[in-house]
């Protein structure tokens, strides 16, 4: 990972580091004597479960937040509470692998973060907290495999007002080594009275406890829980887990939020992003900044670089002659460069990008002409033909997006203005797991399907609520678009939508 780091941020990091290798080091569960002299704490402790995150062929994070009164603030004493931590080859713990304490302090909301090493490759293991007698439920975990198959989940967008979590029981039921997921983690709308899931609070969230709150409400959905305390998750943002289509410090309605508030505002939704997410030290906010790009890598299978769309763009273009600006960016110099290294050293058969934004075009103008969504990649001409123009020398580039609330498969091409031109790539554009909700389907295609003729690059669209799921060997990739038939209900039907493939060396995505 790439960027400069302050010397006061770099101490901060060190001394992060230092704490969690110390508690990876540990290797003893803390006998009953050492448990009669822990603080006393309030009963449900533990209410926002656990997850894991940020697999490596020899690590994982482990992640928790005590909070046993999670949406008025968390709940804890304002201290630091020590909290034991465990991981086995077993789900009995009977072969305990790494034991240790770490420290949940009240100026990170009392969340855990154990960045634990030492372990070996593409194994499961499980792992559980305890605290002041109570002990959190189990949790499951898998460490990066090096080598042969890689099954990925991608998801996105999962509006708490709008439905249920519930594509999350069948994620779970096909038991993805990982989740890619790729922003709108939560959303910062206001409560509504018309919502089937109302939203805690009473307006959008601005402090710290505001965002603490919102998230830790998102937490206590049980099927989203119960896939989190199961496969590691690999997460960045997008723009409603802070502001809906902020660019950088410009929030979406300059007029209303001045730049002072609004960096307050940011500082406040990146500390809460980042207690609530099994990421590493280095993620820990520096006020209204926080580093979220970076690299996993699974062997010389597979290469992913995670990006970071908003946090360096240039403010959105209102027509199209500012979107075809060259001086307008969404990943700014330094975050670009890094990518464009990345790609072109990759040792890796597959290069993998998880970009929060859509890449390939939408022209949303039927007929001659072009209508485009400038919050989009689309809007950001000049640098995404560029990165076009580079994927032409990289070894299998795929993209995985959100986003956009619908199911968007297309091929990626050297110019979307010329439909003959080279293909370059695939991107698949997962749908959302509740944003939109039960979507008319009528009335999507009514809208979408004449658009079709003006985007030949399509592949498939679709208005389902779901996820995305990925098979990934060295010969290629097969996805499945996965739906469900409601999230109006706490259960619902899954089914295979699609399926599609990737052939290695051969660019694009094709229908099976």
């Amino acid at each position: 990972m790439t960027g400069a780091v302050s010397p006061d941020r770099r101490r901060f990091l060190t001394a992060g580091a230092a704490v969690l290798g110390a508690a990876a080091s540990a290797q003893l569960w803390l006998p009953s004597t050492a448990r009669a002299a822990e603080v006393t704490l309030p009963d449900g402790v533990f209410s926002l479960g656990v997850a894991s995150g940020d697999p490596l062929p020899d690590g994982v994070v482990l992640w928790t937040r005590l909070a046993p009164d999670p949406l008025n603030g968390g709940g804890m004493p304002d201290g630091v509470v020590p909290v034991q931590w465990e991981l086995a080859e077993d789900e009995r713990f009977r072969k305990p692998v790494r034991r240790g304490t770490a420290q949940a302090r009240p100026e990170l909301g009392h969340s855990v973060h154990v960045d634990v090493r030492g372990l070996r490759p593409g194994r499961t293991y499980w792992y559980r907290f305890r605290t002041a007698g109570q002990i959190s439920r189990t949790g499951r975990t898998r460490t990066a495999p090096q080598g042969g198959r890689l099954r990925m989940a991608l998801a996105s967008c999962q509006n708490w007002q709008h439905g249920y979590f519930t594509p999350y029981a069948d994620m779970l039921a096909q038991d993805p080594d990982f989740v890619l997921f790729v922003g709108d983690y939560i959303y910062e709308s206001s409560p509504s009275a018309t919502a089937l899931r109302r939203h805690e609070g009473t307006g959008e969230p601005y402090s710290l406890v505001q965002y603490r709150n919102r998230h830790a409400q998102y937490r206590t959905d049980p099927d989203l829980a119960a896939m989190h305390a199961n496969a590691p998750f690999v997460v960045t943002f997008d723009d409603h887990e802070v502001d809906n289509d902020f660019a950088g410090d410009i929030p979406q309605d300059p007029g209303k939020q001045p730049h002072d508030a609004f960096v307050a505002r940011l500082t406040a939704a990146y500390q809460a992003y980042y207690e609530h997410m099994p990421v590493r030290a280095s993620a820990i906010p520096n006020g209204p900044h926080i580093q979220m790009y970076r690299r996993l890598e699974f062997g010389r299978l597979a290469r992913l670089s995670v990006l970071d769309t908003r946090q360096f763009r240039t403010d959105q273009a209102t027509t199209p002659e500012g979107a075809n600006d060259p001086a307008r960016t969404m990943l700014g110099a330094e975050q670009r460069q890094w990518l464009v290294d990345g790609l072109h050293d990759s040792p890796a058969r597959w290069n993998l990008v998880g970009s929060q934004i859509m890449m390939a075009e939408t022209d949303l103008q039927v007929g001659p002409g072009k209508l485009w969504f400038y919050d989009a990649w689309d809007g950001y001409q000049a640098e995404r033909n560029a990165l076009m123009d580079e994927l032409k020398h990289v070894r299998n580039p795929v993209v995985f997006t959100g986003d956009r609330h619908l199911t968007m498969i297309s091929d990626l091409k050297d110019d979307f203005a010329d439909p003959d031109s080279a293909v370059v790539g695939a991107e698949f554009v997962g749908t959302s797991i509740a944003a939109n909700g039960d979507q008319d389907q009528a009335a999507f295609h009514a809208e979408w399907d004449p658009r079709i003729p003006d985007n030949p690059h399509w592949k498939l669209i679709d208005a389902h609520r779901g996820y995305h799921l990925f098979d990934i060997d060295r010969d290629g990739i097969d996805a499945q678009v996965r739906i469900v038939d409601t999230v109006r209900q706490q259960t619902s039907t899954p089914s295979t939508l699609a399926r599609l493939r990737v052939e290695a060396g051969r660019p694009g995505v094709e229908l099976v």
